[in-house]
Formats: C-alpha cells, sequence, structure tokens
C-alpha cells in the first residue's frame, strides 16, 4: 500500500465508524488521518469479502495479519528497490534532479512499488545507513573545495643538506570526492593561484564556485556572511568564469568535507612518503601524483566505486571549458599621471604613456608578466606591452597632445643640436650632463631647462654660465647649478688678471722684499 500504514488499533477504529455508518471523510477528521489514507483502507476492507463487523470481531494477531504492519516490508519489493539506490544517489548529484525525477522513473520500470512518501522514506534510511547524504547536497560540477595540509612535507637542498619544508595544498570536488594534491614552496598568493589553476586544468574543467577555507592568499577579510575576496584571486575567477565562495567562518559543516580529505591524504600520501628522500620539488610532486592516481581509483566501500569513475560518470560533463589560456598573477600599483603624461612602474622603473586628459590624476595599474594596463575610476585608460629594459618609456602616440608630441624627438643628439646654437661651452656642458645621469630621460629633462634659460637670460649669459660651470673644480652637472650662477649673475664677474703699475719710484714705497 502507499498509503500510510496504520497501527491496528486505528484500523479497528475505522470498522466501528463504518458499522456506525460515517462517511470516509468523518472517519479521517475522527481519527486524525488523511482521506485518501481512509479511502485505500476502506478499498482492502471491502476486497476481503467480509462484513465489518465480523472484520471488528476478530482478534488483532488475525487482523494483523490482513493489514501488514509498518515494519512488514515485502522482501522482493523492497530488494528491487534497495539495488536502485546507489545509482539513484549518484543521479541525485546531477542539476535538476530531484527525488519525484527518481520515484517516477523507478514507478515506470516496477509495477509493485512504493508510494513516494515511502519511496523518501526508505532511501533517506540507506542514505543515513551509508553515511553518504550529509548535511549539504553536493551538486556535480557546482564547487571546488580547496585548502592546505596542517603538516607539512618537506625536500633536501642536495648540495647543503638543508631540510627545506614545503606546503601541501589540496583540492576536493564534492559530489564525486575526486581529489587533487600538490606541494608548494608557500602559501603566499603567486603559489596559491599557480596550485589553483593546475588543478583546474587537472580536472579538465571549472566548477561554478570555489570554496575556499578563509585563505589569507584569497581573503583580504573574513566574514561569516560577505568575506573580501582579494583582487587577484577575483581576477583569477573572472578568468575562468566561476566565482569565490569562501567557506563561513565558525561553519564547521562547510568545511568537514575538505577536511576529511585532508586526514586522507595524510594517510594514502604522507604516509607512504615518509621514508621517501626527494631534493626538489619537481620530484616531490612526481610522486604524489603517483600515490594521488592509487587514491582516486581506490573503490569507497559505501559506494562500491572509486573516486575517479565518481567523477566520470556524474561530475565531469558539468564542469565548465577552461579558458585557451591559464591565468597569469597579476600585481597592483597606484600611481599618478606625470606632468609628461605617464605613470612610472617601479618594478623595471620604467614609464608608460596614458591620454594626456588624466595628467595628475592617481590611476591604478595591473600588471601581468605581458601587459602593463592603466586603470582610472575602474575604466581602462590604456594598455601596453610589458618591457624588461630599464628605464624606458613607453608610448602610444595616440596619447599625447600636440604639445606632448614634441617630446618624441627627444635623444641625446636633439640636446646637443639645440646646444650647437647657443655655443661650444654648452653642448659640451650639456653632453657632461646626460652621459652623467643613470638614465638618459632624466638629462633629457635637465637639458631641456638649461636650454630653455636662453629666454629669461640672453644666448651669450647661458653660454658663460656653462663656461664658468665647466672651469669649476665642481664635478657635477644639473640645471640648477647653471640657473644659480644666472641669477647671481657670477657668469659677468671677470677674470683674475695680472695688474701692471705704472706709478714711479718713491722712498716711502716698498717692495715685497721688506716682507721676507
Amino acid at each position: 500500500m502507499g498509503a500510510l500504514q496504520l497501527d491496528i488499533m486505528k484500523v479497528k477504529q475505522i470498522l466501528s465508524l463504518l458499522i456506525k455508518g460515517d462517511s470516509n471523510r468523518q472517519i479521517a477528521e475522527a481519527i486524525g488521518v488523511s482521506r485518501n489514507t481512509v479511502n485505500d483502507y476502506v478499498k482492502k476492507l471491502k476486497s476481503v469479502d467480509l462484513s465489518y463487523q465480523t472484520l471488528f470481531d476478530k482478534d488483532e494477531l488475525d487482523l494483523q495479519k490482513l493489514f501488514p504492519s509498518k515494519e512488514s516490508l515485502d522482501s522482493v519489493r523492497y530488494a528491487n528497490l534497495l539495488n536502485m539506490f546507489p545509482h539513484f544517489t549518484a543521479e541525485m548529484k546531477k542539476p535538476g534532479c530531484t527525488r519525484q525525477h527518481l520515484w517516477n522513473k523507478y514507478r515506470e520500470e516496477h509495477i509493485e512499488h512504493y508510494g513516494y512518501s515511502r519511496f523518501c522514506e526508505l532511501f533517506s534510511a540507506w542514505q543515513e545507513s551509508k553515511k553518504v547524504s550529509g548535511k549539504l547536497n553536493h551538486i556535480s560540477g557546482d564547487k571546488l573545495y580547496i585548502d592546505y595540509t596542517g603538516k607539512k612535507l618537506h625536500i633536501v637542498n642536495k648540495s647543503t643538506g638543508e631540510v627545506i619544508d614545503v606546503e601541501v595544498f589540496v583540492a576536493v570536488l564534492p559530489a564525486s570526492q575526486y581529489t587533487y594534491v600538490e606541494a608548494s614552496y608557500n602559501q603566499k598568493r603567486e603559489s596559491f593561484v599557480d596550485s589553483v589553476s593546475n588543478c583546474l586544468e587537472f580536472l579538465g574543467g571549472v566548477p561554478k564556485a570555489i570554496v575556499p577555507d578563509n585563505l589569507k592568499s584569497a581573503v583580504t577579510k573574513a566574514s561569516k556572511y560577505e568575506p573580501i575576496i582579494n583582487k587577484t584571486f577575483r581576477d583569477m575567477a573572472n578568468h575562468y568564469s566561476c566565482v569565490i565562495n569562501p567557506a563561513r567562518a565558525y561553519s564547521p559543516q562547510d568545511k568537514a568535507l575538505v577536511e576529511s580529505a585532508v586526514k586522507l591524504v595524510y594517510q594514502r600520501i604522507f604516509y607512504p612518503m615518509s621514508n621517501m628522500t626527494f631534493f626538489s620539488l619537481s620530484d616531490l610532486n612526481k610522486q604524489i601524483k603517483i600515490l594521488l592516481t592509487g587514491y582516486n581509483n581506490y573503490k569507497l566501500q559505501t559506494l562500491g566505486i572509486s573516486r575517479f569513475k565518481q567523477f566520470v560518470d556524474i561530475e565531469k560533463e558539468y564542469l565548465g571549458a577552461l579558458p585557451n589560456i591559464a591565468y597569469s598573477v597579476k600585481n597592483y600599483n597606484r600611481a599618478k599621471v606625470q606632468k609628461m603624461g605617464y605613470i612610472y612602474l617601479s618594478e623595471q622603473k620604467n614609464y608608460y604613456s596614458v591620454p594626456y586628459r588624466y595628467i595628475g590624476k592617481f590611476t591604478e595599474i595591473q600588471h601581468n608578466a605581458n601587459t602593463v594596463e592603466v586603470f582610472y575610476n575602474k575604466e581602462r585608460i590604456a594598455s601596453h606591452i610589458k618591457s624588461y629594459a630599464k628605464g624606458h618609456y613607453i608610448t602610444n602616440n595616440q596619447h599625447l597632445s600636440s604639445t606632448h608630441n614634441f617630446y618624441q624627438s627627444w635623444n641625446k643628439e636633439f640636446f646637443l643640436k639645440l646646444a650647437s646654437k647657443i655655443g661650444s661651452n654648452t653642448v659640451v656642458y650639456i653632453e657632461k650632463l646626460i652621459d652623467s645621469q643613470p638614465y638618459p630621460e632624466i638629462g633629457y629633462k635637465r637639458s631641456n631647462g638649461i636650454i630653455s634659460l636662453k629666454r629669461k637670460f640672453s644666448r651669450e649669459r647661458l653660454e658663460a654660465a656653462c663656461e664658468k660651470a665647466l672651469n669649476s673644480d665642481l664635478q657635477y652637472y644639473s640645471y640648477k647649478l647653471i640657473e644659480n650662477i644666472l641669477k647671481n649673475k657670477t657668469d659677468q664677474e671677470a677674470e683674475t688678471q695680472e695688474v701692471t703699475h705704472n706709478i714711479d719710484g718713491h722712498e716711502n714705497l716698498r717692495n715685497s722684499n721688506i716682507y721676507k
């Protein structure tokens, strides 16, 4: 019977009320069960071909034989359903699958079947006995749990014998329990992102969400409801078209599965390697990969199939596609656009142009191994191929105004040519100034300043100032030095010369011999 199984005393109550002539609705209200349940029992009572009074007069044991108790299940019918439960468990992990779908399939295949309520009751009891239900219903392709083991592995420096501890990254797909393990030198941002990228390559696809355990490499500020994800990890998630959903603080059920995986990793990977010595991280990871293959192929006792088989059967097809290229770590800097229309990136001490209208604005620089992008108010305003030559100006001519385009002709020969129109001393001074700077562009700026002094002072005075600076004992060259000479008018001071006196001799005059 698909309806609720009633205690035999309630069956007697039904018979008593039927004898009185009550309707099925009235009986249902009187004994506190549904009308459908009463309808089912009335049908069964009529099929016995005995009067209600005769049935009522039977003792409980005889009556019980007509109505099996809740615990008296049909062994064949139950066995048929029991054999379907492992398959149903796998099906439940597929997106959109419900128990209603499974019951409909079961009902179509078996004429003698349980009703939906009893089906759910038996399925839940079986799952509980196999400990496969848990608090969370994991959907295939939905989440990837990631964490680091508390214990560490180590490698040995072959030259010095130094033992170097290394971190161990663990990731698990909860629906299939398919697991990935990798060793890295540390938990820093670059290592962490590389491990996640390598994991996704191993899986051959991307889940809808990555769930870290509030790792510092991933989460800037932990929160039970709205944690703050660091920019690099968010950018990586955008690259792989997934989201970051950190495990909730103080919610151990969110972390239980990956923590269970970590314990198994200790048993199946750490322990077998405990007597092995590795001299490089790559050798260590090769051995981890060998043991991991065995771990994922190990048959689970509860389900009778391996993690790998579950992954192939129920999860792989629901992972999103990998992008064409792996994610490259981005770095973030803040910089003000200089008067020349460039931002300065300290990594290689280079300058990158931005549209001149942003001069004086503060921008965010996002750069990886290949590109440099500049953002203002979250809008990208410039993009350049990264230069690894130090001290260069990388320019997009469209960024420059007509005035700034003048600067594109700047080089040593350009300034020497301008200096030649002033004088030879200016040429020599400008050349020495440019050659003395660690980066030519600094010399170009100072040379431009010196040559522009001809507008405030004359060409002749500027030439004289450069000559005076060259003849001095000072061994440095700068715009400020030339400017001070001109402001203080020291370029106009007469040089010390030998003076000839035409005074006639006199007895009161003394010569230098007197003071010897």
